[in-house]
């Protein structure tokens, strides 16, 4: 098993011929000549070629006779909320990866095959298939973490301020990055399940126990997203139920302020008419009396409003 980077197409069969098993890793797909060729070598079904291309694939198994093809969202390293397709091939003595663009979390991977006593180089190409497959895996469970903090940080901001623009769009943005890792995990689930109960013969018996462990980490993610899925939705029905709280104590304040105004006003209304012969119209106490009057009923009213507990 070898690890080299870069590798020339001519050193390839070099390569094959000198370790047992090779790992050739292809970032992007503009040279179509040398998929072609690659293909041509490893012995690729054309079909398969065809869905490493289209970038648009769900998570998927399909076996063929001298190799087994496996689709796969991988999270993008530049950009945690987006994913990127992986198409893998493993036969006997070889696996393929092939990547939409430079970068991936396959760090690890690369690490332990650089130890010169470790069990990567003593194992088969079907074991280093399955711990990339596990690191893909498990490159998800980052995000999610981040996914964690946010809502407990959009979480405070609703219990403290109550209804925060900020934190609304913050929830929004939640959603869509839930939304992606969903249709990524969800098929993975699918995926991983065929190799658990054995129907791909190119990965042997032995592996069929690791194989369970990434089967095993993606339902945890499939809960973990799930939750924080029904927690999210939790919080922007929290925000909506502040907002409408704050709304419902402003508009119970001017309700109580207009009821506060209607006798004064009819008071006001009242001595406004231009009558001669009105009740206290030619007394010097009667503009005090009148305002007396509405301060009383202004004071009473307040008070009934706190004992209701209105106020």
């Amino acid at each position: 098993m070898v690890e080299r980077n870069p590798v020339s197409f001519d050193e390839l069969a070099a390569l094959r011929a000198k370790w047992p098993v090779v790992w050739v890793d292809i970032a992007g797909f503009r040279d179509v000549d040398l998929l072609r060729r690659i293909g041509e070598a490893f012995g690729l079904h054309p079909l398969a070629l065809e869905d490493v291309v289209n970038v648009r694939q769900r998570a998927k198994v399909e076996e063929y006779d001298s190799h087994e093809f496996l689709v796969l969202r991988m999270i993008d390293v530049g950009n945690p909320h987006e994913t990127e397709q992986l198409g893998m091939f493993v036969g006997p003595g070889f696996v393929l990866t092939f990547q939409e663009r430079a970068g991936d979390c396959f760090g690890m991977v690369r690490q332990r095959l650089n130890t010169v006593d470790g069990q990567m180089r003593k194992r088969s190409s079907d074991y280093l298939a399955y711990a990339l497959l596990d690191s893909v895996v498990d490159a998800y469970f980052p995000p999610m973490e981040d996914v964690d903090a946010r809502l407990d940080a959009c979480e405070e901001k609703i219990l403290a301020a109550g209804s925060d623009p900020a934190a609304t769009r913050e929830l929004h943005a939640i959603r869509r990055q839930l939304l992606v890792m969903r249709r990524a995990i969800w098929p993975l689930r699918e995926a991983t399940s065929s190799l658990v109960r054995g129907e791909a013969k190119h990965f042997s018996r032995e592996i069929w126990p690791y194989l369970r462990d990434v089967h095993d980490h993606v339902v945890q993610l499939l809960d973990l997203l799930e939750n924080y899925r029904e927690t999210c939705s939790s919080l922007m029905e929290l925000q909506m139920t502040s907002t409408n709280t704050r709304l419902n104590e402003v508009m119970k304040l001017l309700t109580i302020i207009s009821t506060i105004f209607i006798p004064l006003t009819f008071i006001v209304g009242i001595y406004g008419m231009n009558f001669d012969w009105m009740p206290e119209l030619r007394v010097w106490w009667g503009y005090p009396a009148v305002l007396l009057v509405m301060a009383v009923i202004a004071g009473g009213m307040l008070l009934w409003f706190r004992r209701r507990r209105w106020l």
